[in-house]
């Protein structure tokens, strides 16, 4: 069975392992974790996974299939660093990393090695994500394939280009957070309207999977969808009109160009 390694042990890298441990893809023993120096990190990761920490680089990537690189972006230099001597060009490396080019970790990696771009994001611990996959230097269809088969096992994927990562990263890959500050405005307005906490968290929660679903199974747009329970007059509409008066529309879109933005600026600072 095939070995993974984790350079990175982050909530994104954290992610993906539970993700992958429960789909058992990978015998624990073949899944590897290792970051800069936070030993207590790791060794917490492989508690709790009963996968391997190992802090030798070299005992990391020997035998590695898959190199998964999780780290910030202002860690990447150092990570590649410490970890290139060991890297063979049958090894594929896959980054998780927003905003960073395949060019840019295939020129830090130094050799011929397949470079994979990914943009999951953390619901992938419940086999929820939703996945964009971009082919870099060297990637050919089979390890684009290998890619999506891994990212597949922990939610939903999409082939796209490189350029359209960065508007990836704007919707998806931050995605989950925007819903999660709504999701905390509307439990606010709930419970200063006097419901209690765990009543409004169980009946929100509902509503927003309820919406998901609708919007995957029924076939129909979200402006459809949204029209459909927005009677005239009614309390939807008067709800609409006040998001509409507070511009919420444009404040998403500004969200999202922000993310967008964001990510071409950490491309740009390497």
């Amino acid at each position: 069975m095939k070995k993974i390694a984790f350079i990175g042990a982050g909530s994104m890298a954290e992610a993906i392992i539970s993700g992958i441990v429960k789909a058992n893809i990978f015998n624990k023993e073949n899944v590897i974790v290792t970051n800069k120096n936070n030993k207590e990190r790791m060794e917490r990761l492989e508690k709790k996974y009963q996968i391997q920490s190992i802090a030798d680089k070299e005992r990391v990537i020997e035998g590695t299939d898959i190199i998964i690189l999780a780290t910030k972006p202002y860690d990447l230099e150092a990570a590649v660093e410490s970890i290139r001597p060991y890297i063979q060009p049958e090894q594929v490396i896959i980054s998780v990393i927003a905003g960073i080019s395949t060019d840019y970790i295939s020129k830090l990696v130094g050799k011929n090695a397949p470079v994979i771009r990914a943009m999951p994001n953390t619901s992938a611990s419940i086999g929820f994500s939703a996945t964009a996959i971009a082919a870099g230097n060297h990637a050919t269809e089979s390890h684009v394939k290998e890619a999506e088969a891994l990212f597949a096992t922990i939610g939903t994927t999409a082939i796209v280009k490189e350029d359209e990562m960065h508007i990836v990263t704007g919707i998806s890959g931050s995605g989950p957070a925007y819903i999660y500050f709504l999701v905390e405005a509307m439990e606010k307005a709930a419970v200063e309207s006097g419901l209690d906490p765990s009543t409004a968290k169980a009946l929100i929660t509902q509503t927003v999977l309820g919406a998901g679903e609708m919007l995957k199974s029924s076939g129909e747009s979200a402006e459809v969808l949204r029209k459909k329970i927005t009677s005239p007059a009614g309390t939807t509409q008067a709800g609409i009109e006040a998001l509409q008066r507070n511009d919420f529309q444009h404040a998403v879109m500004e969200c999202v160009k922000s993310a967008h933005d964001r990510s071409i600026e950490l491309g740009k600072s390497k």
